[in-house]
Parts: C-alpha cells; sequence; structure tokens
C-alpha cells in the first residue's frame, strides 16, 4: 500500500491529521497516544465531518480550554497568538517519549519537529538549543504533529509520494508581525529538503510551517507511477477561506 498527498489545495498540520483520519487511521491508537501524553489539561480535541465545496471532508480541530478559540490550521497553527506556553525542543521530545505509541511513531513525531525547530532557529538566528519555541512548541503544534506520526505509523504505507506543494501570496500576521507568504520558516524548509513548490493567485498562506516539515519528513522526490489502482481516498479539510481547502490523500497499490 502507496501514500500519495495530492498538495494542490496547501498543506497543513490538521489537514493531513484529518486526510489520514478520513482514510480509517485507527482513532483509538490516536486517542490512546493524545492522552498518554500528561497535557489533559492544555487541550482537547474535536473529529467531525465537515463539507467543502460539496464534498464531505474530516475536519481535525484541537482545542484549548484555557484560551480563546485558536484558529487551527486556519493555516496558522504556528502563527496564533494566544500566549502558550513556552517549551524548546527537549521539552517536546519528552512530551512525546511519554506518549503510548510505537518507537516509529515517535522517532517520525521528532524528525518533523526537528525539522520545524531548525528552520525556526535559522530564521531567528539562534542555536536551536537556544531558543524557546513558542510557535514550535505551542500545544496545538504538538498535537497535530503526534497525531500525524500515529496515524501514519498505523497505516504503515511502503511509499509515500508528493505533488507539488501549492502556495499562496500575500501577507500573514504572527507573533513576530506581518510576515510575506511563504512565511520564512516554510522557505528555509522548502530550500533545504529541496521541496517543489507553485504559487497561485490565493490571498493567504496555504502551506504551513507543520505541513512544510511533513513533506520534507517523508518527501523522497520519487515521481508518482503513470497508472494507479486506488483503494481508497480520505480528504482533510482546512479552515482558510480560499476557494477548496481540501488535502487529498490517495491510498493506492
Amino acid at each position: 500500500m502507496n501514500l500519495y498527498f495530492e498538495c494542490t489545495n496547501g498543506i497543513s498540520g490538521d489537514m493531513s491529521v484529518a486526510a489520514l483520519l478520513d482514510l480509517g487511521a485507527s482513532k483509538e491508537k490516536l486517542q490512546k497516544a493524545l492522552l498518554s501524553m500528561g497535557l489533559d489539561d492544555e487541550f482537547k480535541y474535536a473529529i467531525s465531518k465537515k463539507t467543502v465545496n460539496a464534498i464531505i471532508a474530516t475536519d481535525f480541530d484541537v482545542i484549548l480550554p484555557h484560551h480563546e478559540h485558536h484558529e487551527h490550521d486556519g493555516h496558522h497553527e504556528h502563527h496564533g497568538h494566544h500566549h502558550h506556553e513556552h517549551r524548546n525542543l527537549n521539552d517536546v521530545n519528552a512530551i512525546i517519549d511519554k506518549a503510548d505509541t510505537t518507537k516509529s511513531a515517535k522517532e517520525l513525531a521528532k524528525k518533523i519537529f526537528k525539522i520545524v525547530a531548525q528552520a525556526e532557529a535559522k530564521v531567528h538566528g539562534k542555536d536551536i538549543n537556544e531558543v524557546h519555541f513558542h510557535e514550535v512548541g505551542a500545544i496545538d503544534s504538538i498535537v497535530d504533529i503526534v497525531s500525524f506520526a500515529v496515524l501514519f505509523d498505523d497505516l504503515n504505507p511502503e511509499k509515500v509520494f508528493f505533488r507539488t506543494l501549492t502556495e499562496g501570496f500575500g501577507t500573514v500576521k504572527c507573533r513576530h508581525g506581518i510576515m510575506n507568504v511563504p512565511v520564512p520558516a516554510v522557505c528555509e524548509i522548502a530550500s533545504k529538503y529541496k521541496l517543489p513548490l507553485k504559487f497561485t493567485n490565493n490571498e493567504g498562506e496555504m502551506i504551513t510551517p507543520t505541513g512544510a516539515a511533513i513533506a520534507a519528513a517523508l518527501y523522497t522526490g520519487e515521481k508518482l507511477p503513470e497508472s494507479i489502482i486506488i483503494e481508497k481516498v480520505g480528504n482533510g479539510a482546512g479552515k482558510r477561506p480560499y476557494p477548496n481547502p481540501i488535502l487529498r490523500v490517495i491510498q493506492f497499490n
């Protein structure tokens, strides 16, 4: 079994989680992992169905009880204005280690986080071990990345393929002020891991640092076969108001 991430309409952490859930990855394994991290008082999560342009998709939402509702995904996982606890990479890795999941899922989660952390450190001109990453340590980012790793590990594909990542244009308001799209961390990840990018006329951020890091962690550059036999299709809903915010992941032989 193989997976094809069709990133025509962007990619973010929660869209990726939602798409794997829509494919049938284990909700039970996800719940077990999230409950075991010791962060019960910091977040709740909801899985629901959502209609996007008349297509039924799965929506994954992280809810922060002690803050006003976060526009999760909104493609702003790393650009919210809420005052989450500041955690560095070692703190995040310690949380991942607590998760009741497989060794390979933990390794993938740590790999994705390290990709984001290295990009944020380079952008801010600091050593990776010196920076307290507000963005990287935000609880919704931890939940997105651990959730994705657990679900991906449950599906256990032989190969993973990515279509060219598609981005919008303009600016986005974040903790550090106004940033151009793609945001600096996404540019850094795309540059370091040679991710192919395509720009559209959609105004706004379509690729988040978490989405770019997921692609970077799994991207091999291998081209999709000329023909495939589709087994299942997973649709992960986004929350930004551009024309078609769906990440489609196709499972095939």
